[in-house]
């Protein structure tokens, strides 16, 4: 029998469990992409219900209503209005919190209502019942008239009895809830007639929200509320007293007797604590601190492993390839480029760890709460810090994660200060120069000088963006004013096969993104650091053959000749040339050429500067350990002044550089498309590169 597929839209509010229920469903068994024509993330997975039919899981940004008020609920918004999308889908999958019941229901008869079947799956029911909320199951499908399942996505109980209601319920007639009896027949047959859906409600959704844009199709649709006298406004309150009226009775029915709620005043003292204005910020600094110190003390033995690994493959390359191109080119271009960046994965993956697991507890949302006084001034809300704080893993989903601002000004100021944050890919680069600022060995009383240090780039970085922001709030105006409303979720603790899979998404998104790049860059990079002009290579080669011929000879070993040679060729290379041209710009910053091509290279992405900085110092000689490229940029000297190139006001005169430079292009492209203009990404990039420009420039002059 020919193999079926059923298409099941995941439904629910934000914070309802969407995530765990997908993940229980598909496992590792899905893909990320975007839904067409936007950069809102789209996860699709599958799950097998029977031999013959297997459900492909959507897994739908959480929304409130069926009224869109961000970019994220319009997608949800959009796919369940339109029979004409490839991805409508066979019956919805709605996800409810049990401790929440009524305000999640009213989405839910919505989307009903819209004409697709519906299964809701009561989640979180062990918290509600700690809450003293208990529901009969059977009393409240009867009263809803649909299939419901007790489930805990967080623990996979339920998950067999949802695919069991998956595979009985895709031919069930549809159930009604909300009568348009009220409205004249005439004007919805119009409406359905104009828009093209036979479903009225689902032509009044569409033709409400049409309304509101401004198009010529548009104009004809509030001529046709203008003839018929419709105000949307009262309809949209008499439908929503109405569905609420319906749940009500329902809610009331399948409801058994409440008890005591121990977890509901275990969760209000806690949240006295954590939103205090004053206790609520050191514990949220607290927290920082600690995952600062664990990205240094957690990552160095699982840093070691990698190093090694990266030492022994190039050894066996080495010993096995016979000498020449291909033997140097796998060795000192893509070995040493990729080993200087992967090494730093272990960092990574601590940092997503902790962030994920802050946002699965109900922490995040908390921030945001005592945040939100302290971001008012400079232009923000308290939603802004979401954005923010995951700048800190990656810039590019930060800023897709804005648009839950539903205030434009709001949502692009925090568009343009967030990748001032401190990503991921900022972090090899801080690791080098930290380590090549700081012993290893340095403590401030118990606590390790690295991760002290660390943090204070962070929170400068933090700083930067507050600054900017405050600047920005008065050259962009504000359409209306904007209230903060930002639900605070229960306390959960997180699930480990959860963390895991997002630790797997993170992890596996930046070895194959940022590892596509670095290798590229690498390759290129080698070649033009390994060639040259023909004659100027050939008369150093010259020059050392009569060199090892000469009693100057004895003076220098084997070895520092080979080094001398390979520098002198670094220099005469085309990337030596091109460095030396672009010298004079970062000269007053500190900079060589060498660290010119770094930083022009990791125009690219952030991280690439290490991978660089491998293969520049690795070029004509052996690839061992970080440690080893750092002592060789240790001991790089001016030819001119003897001095370090690397002393202390020029290793922070580029960490600080790189604090503040927008030196990634996905960020620049992510930002024109969610601003859908040019204009705010090129202000961005100007205004960052000044920045890093001008406080380098300071920090080295001062120290220097």
């Amino acid at each position: 029998m020919a193999q079926q597929e059923l298409t099941v839209a995941l439904v629910g509010n934000p914070n309802s469990g969407k995530t765990s229920l997908f993940n229980a469903l598909t496992g590792l068994n899905y893909k990320v992409s975007n839904f067409p024509g936007t950069t809102v993330e789209k996860k699709t997975g599958s799950t097998k219900l029977s031999a013959e039919l297997t459900a492909q899981i959507i897994d739908l940004p959480g929304t409130y209503s069926l009224y869109p008020k961000s970019a994220d609920e319009l997608v949800t918004y959009e796919l369940l209005r339109n029979k004409a999308e490839t991805n409508f889908p066979d019956l919805v999958l709605f996800i409810a919190d049990a401790s929440n019941l009524k305000r999640n229901l009213l989405l839910l008869t919505q989307v009903a209502d819209l004409g697709v079947p519906v299964i809701l799956a009561l989640n979180m029911v062990d918290i509600a019942e700690r809450k003293g909320i208990y529901y009969d199951i059977d009393q409240l499908s009867k009263q809803l008239q649909i299939p419901v399942v007790a489930i805990n996505a967080r623990k996979r109980t339920g998950v067999t009895e949802v695919k069991a209601q998956l595979l009985q319920t895709h031919e069930r007639n549809k159930v009604k809830y909300f009568s348009l009896d009220f409205l004249d027949q005439k004007f919805l047959e119009e409406i359905s007639e104009y828009t093209d859906k036979k479903n009225h409600y689902a032509a009044l959704q569409y033709a409400i929200n049409a309304a509101q844009l401004i198009s010529t199709k548009s104009k004809q649709i509030r001529s046709i509320f203008d003839r018929f006298q419709f105000d949307s406004r009262a309809f949209q309150e008499k439908e929503i007293l109405q569905r609420y009226h319906l749940i009500d009775d329902a809610v009331r029915i399948a409801r058994k007797q409440k008890t005591g709620s121990l977890a509901k005043s275990i969760t209000q003292k806690v949240d006295k604590i954590v939103t205090h204005r004053i206790w609520g910020i050191s514990i949220f600094l607290g927290l920082l601190f600690l995952v600062f110190q664990a990205i240094f003390s957690w990552s160095s033995i699982p840093m070691e492993w990698v190093e090694i690994g990266f030492v022994k493959s190039a050894e066996w390359v080495q010993t096995t390839l016979p000498e020449g191109v291909l033997n140097d080119l796998i060795v000192q271009g893509v070995l040493a480029g990729l080993s200087g960046v992967m090494v730093f994965l272990p960092q990574i993956i601590i940092l997503f760890a902790f962030i994920a697991i802050l946002e699965d507890v109900g922490y995040m949302a908390r921030v945001g709460f005592i945040m939100d006084r302290i971001m008012r001034p400079f232009g923000m809300n308290g939603k802004s810090i979401v954005p923010l704080i995951s700048g800190m893993a990656c810039a590019v989903p930060s800023i897709m994660a804005t648009r839950s601002i539903e205030n434009k000004k709001e949502k692009l100021i925090t568009i343009l200060v967030t990748p001032l944050m401190s990503c991921s890919a900022r972090l090899p680069v801080y690791t080098l120069l930290i380590a090549m600022l700081v012993p290893a060995e340095a403590k401030w009383g118990p606590f390790n000088l690295h991760g002290i240090v660390l943090m204070f780039m962070y929170l400068l970085g933090f700083a930067a963006a507050l600054v900017s922001a405050f600047v920005f709030k008065f050259f962009i105006k504000a359409e209306r004013k904007n209230f903060f409303l930002m639900e605070l979720p229960g306390y959960k603790l997180p699930v480990v096969q959860n963390l895991l899979i997002t630790l797997y998404d993170k992890g596996s998104a930046f070895v194959w993104g940022a590892g596509k790049i670095i290798v590229a860059v690498s390759v290129i990079l080698w070649a033009f650091a390994s060639f040259g002009p023909r004659n100027n290579m050939r008369a150093i080669d010259e020059h050392y053959a009569q060199l090892m011929q000469s009693d100057s000879a004895i003076l220098f070993t084997t070895e520092e000749l080979a080094t001398q040679k390979s520098a002198a060729k670094l220099q005469a290379s085309y990337a030596g040339e091109f460095g030396k041209w672009i010298e004079p710009v970062i000269k007053p910053l500190g900079f060589d050429w060498k660290i010119g091509i770094a930083l022009l290279t990791s125009l690219a992405a952030r991280e690439v500067f290490v991978g660089t900085m491998s293969t520049i110092y690795s070029v004509g000689g052996d690839v061992d350990d970080l440690d080893s490229i750092r002592a060789k940029m240790s001991s790089e000297k001016d030819p001119i002044t003897g001095k370090p190139i690397f002393s202390i006001a020029a290793v922070l005169s580029l960490m600080v550089f790189y604090a503040f430079a927008l030196q990634c292009m996905s960020t620049v492209s992510v930002v024109q498309t969610e601003t859908k203009s040019w204009k705010w990404a090129s202000i961005q990039f100007v205004y960052m590169t000044a920045l890093a420009y001008l406080s380098s420039l300071l920090v080295f002059n001062v120290l220097g």
